[in-house]
């Protein structure tokens, strides 16, 4: 025999080997291709789920899940934030290395490979269906997914809490999505519903009328049931990895803090997880881990290569019954040091101990003291402690360029400084911090604040103001308090009063992207468009990645006659979120303007399609099918016109301005009694803010029908 031929059937010996004992034995791990789900919960308390604790209420549906996988009892956000622990979740990294600290500040940079990406570059389909604001899609984690839906509606970023969709909603996007997919695919699902406010609906409102936020939670078991239920319909449950966690905590008044976003203790650290999958059996662990160490447990039980980059650890051992090693988890609290230059708050968690780094620090055994009653720092050297955290923190931060905040060319900083504003969105840090600068000290003017809030959720409008004068009369840097009076203001019709306090807010808080953002949308909504300009320009030149600055620009140089730069500024907010509604309907209504002004039919059409786009992304948007119906009259369709308006005062009963278009429209038509019936309703809404001349108009149209059909 010769030696080609002997080399040949060694050749074929080892194939067929390698065929009948796969070097990876079957069960594992999950083959390539496994569909994933990542459902994560907004603000949820582990204690809440029944299969964690029976104490509060009952989670059929997670705990069904659970019954399936593995629960890990310990397990860490590294930050009390909406944003920051997605970004963590989807990067495998930790706030020091992605860069996103707080929801308003940052954004997720493009170079970072998301989960999403991973699995996109593997073949998979990739959909997001998100609950509220704090992810939306300007903020950078869209990247890699196919289709992210964040069309939850709109609120201007002066309001007192995030525009949210139900859980109900996000899921039946999710599943009408999920069931046009073939395998494999990756779905997230975000759920925002336990976050304050509390407002389950019916029957979990009456159900649970003195613990609402147990309400919320019980509400989003029943809609996630819909999720486990079309799993186990469609037989997907065994080739689908599902993953289901919260992304912090909330307090609910332990260590004197209403929610969340403030401190760092485990009542908002200490999160939900919950991995089943092909070959992974149900059971319990007890050992530390946290959100970064989901990328790489995920990389692990699909069989894919981990990026370089990623910074947890893989629970693929203790799937399979084995130990994990032992280490240091990093987590930290930052968004009073961003937006109002408080002592920032940075700790760790190793075996039992906890150490949190601030002014007056703190030392907890978790093993005997898990819910924080006892601080050990007064009675304990913590050099050591100080040193592992300084290490810790080194070994984690990104060494790129630039890693914390988006890159701001040399031109924008110049412009910054000619306008005398320092270069940095985020309040003025100090080189040290004092025991007053601790949060713990700070933490009265913080609950002041939040009833401030929930005086103003129940309709008690003085007494918010009262408890936000009271702030910022002690606390001048407090830059909520400025934005939330000007609010307060502003619903009253007080807007003289509501540009003053903002004004003032600017001049103490000059950095201050939250008051500069409410100033300059202000000022467009009073008319104030040359100030508004400069406002928002100057905000801009903090930080130019935010569309909602952008399309008020935009507004206010349209209002001005600027076509071209309304244009420029609503062009670069698609860049920024394509999926942005009001923009289109800004949009339309600069390209009808100008046809009406040119006749011209390209910007009719122009006009049509963007107010189309807006009612795509957001179909209750009663705005967009007033001026869509306006380009339909213009080009000379009557009936789409008047089939548009109505569906705007369907959707806003209040809608003045397809009240007057259907009146105009029925009485040109000779339909006197609708006419007169739309322009009934217009006068109710408008007739005392009318000047002398146009009431004269209004009632010479409604006399016209008086002779009615």
């Amino acid at each position: 025999m010769t030696r080609f031929l002997i080399i040949l059937i060694i050749i074929l010996l080892l194939f067929l080997f390698l065929i009948v004992f796969p070097l990876t034995v079957k069960g594992e791990s999950a083959r390539e291709s496994a569909n994933v789900l990542l459902i994560t919960i907004d603000t949820l308390r582990p204690d809440r789920l029944s299969c964690y604790s029976h104490e509060h209420l009952q989670t059929p549906h997670i705990d069904r899940l659970a019954e399936r996988g593995v629960v890990f009892t310990r397990a860490f956000a590294q930050t009390p934030m909406t944003l920051p622990s997605h970004a963590t979740i989807l990067l495998g990294t930790t706030p020091l290395y992605h860069g996103v600290h707080d929801n308003s500040n940052f954004i997720v940079r493009e170079e970072f490979l998301t989960l999403a990406e991973l699995f996109k570059s593997k073949g998979y389909s990739t959909g997001a269906f998100v609950g509220a604001f704090p992810l939306d899609s300007r903020f950078g984690l869209t990247q890699g997914f196919d289709v992210y839906d964040d069309h939850y509606g709109y609120k201007g970023a002066q309001e007192f809490t995030y525009v949210e969709r139900r859980a109900e909603v996000v899921v039946e996007r999710a599943l009408e999505w999920l069931k046009g997919q073939r395998e494999p695919w990756f779905l997230w699902i975000h759920c925002f519903d336990p976050h304050q406010r509390y407002d389950p609906p019916e029957p979990f409102r009456t159900q649970y009328q003195e613990q609402s936020y147990d309400g919320e939670v019980a509400y989003v078991d029943f809609a996630l049931g819909k999720v486990f239920d079309h799993l186990e319909k469609n037989d997907s449950f065994d080739d689908t990895v599902v993953i289901f966690t919260g992304d912090h905590g909330e307090s609910l008044g332990e260590h004197g803090e209403p929610t969340h976003g403030y401190f760092a203790y485990n009542s908002t650290i200490w999160i939900p997880l919950i991995i089943t999958g092909p070959g992974i059996k149900a059971g319990r662990i007890e050992q530390h881990v946290c959100h970064s160490d989901i990328y790489p447990t995920v990389c692990d039980i699909l069989g894919i290569e981990k990026p370089s980059f990623l910074q947890g650890v893989t629970l693929f051992p203790s799937l399979k019954g084995k130990g994990l090693p032992q280490r240091t988890i990093y987590f930290e609290s930052l968004y009073p040091h961003y937006s109002r230059g408080w002592a920032p708050l940075r700790g760790y968690i190793e075996v039992s101990q906890k150490y949190i780094q601030s002014p007056i620090p703190e030392l907890y055994d978790l093993e005997k003291d898990f819910s924080e009653s006892e601080n050990l720092a007064p009675k304990e050297k913590l050099n050591n402690h100080e040193r592992e955290l300084e290490k810790l923190i080194e070994s984690l931060s990104y060494a790129g360029d630039g890693a914390k905040m988006p890159v701001v060319d040399k031109a924008t900083l110049e412009k910054l400084r000619s306008l005398g504003y320092i270069s940095s969105p985020q309040a003025s840090k100090k080189e040290n911090y004092s025991p007053k600068d601790d949060l713990k000290t700070l933490l009265p003017f913080q609950i002041k604040l939040m009833k401030s809030s929930g005086a103003y959720l129940r309709g008690e409008l003085e007494e918010s103001r009262r408890l936000l004068q009271e702030i910022i009369a002690e606390r001048k840097d407090f830059d909520l308090a400025y934005s939330y009076l000007a609010t307060l203001y502003k619903e009253k019709g007080e807007w003289r009063e509501a540009i003053e306090v903002l004004r003032k807010g600017l001049e103490h808080n000059p950095s201050s992207l939250k008051i500069i953002s409410t100033f300059g949308i202000f000022l467009v909504e009073v008319g104030q468009y040359d100030a508004a300009i400069d406002v928002l320009t100057k905000g801009l030149a903090l930080i130019d990645y935010d569309p909602e600055l952008w399309n008020y620009l935009g507004v206010a140089y349209w209002s001005r006659g600027d076509f071209q730069k309304a244009l420029n500024a609503y062009e670069k907010v698609l860049t920024l979120d394509s999926n942005y509604p009001v923009v289109y309907n800004n949009l339309g209504s600069l390209f009808l303007s100008r046809a009406i002004k040119l006749k011209d039919a390209d910007d009719l059409k122009r006009a049509t399609q963007n107010f189309k786009k807006a009612i795509e992304i957001d179909p209750e948007y009663a705005s967009a099918y007033n001026g869509l119906g306006s380009a339909y009259a213009q080009s000379g369709d009557a009936d789409s016109a008047i089939y548009c308006w109505e569906k705007a005062v369907e959707l806003r009963p209040d809608y003045v301005f397809s009240l007057y278009n259907l009146g105009l429209s029925y009485l040109s038509q000779g339909k006197k009694n609708k006419a007169f019936e739309f322009f009934s309703k217009y006068k109710e809404e408008v007739y005392g803010r009318l000047s002398e001349g146009e009431k004269v108009k209004l009632d010479s149209l409604i006399q016209q029908c008086q002779h009615r059909q």
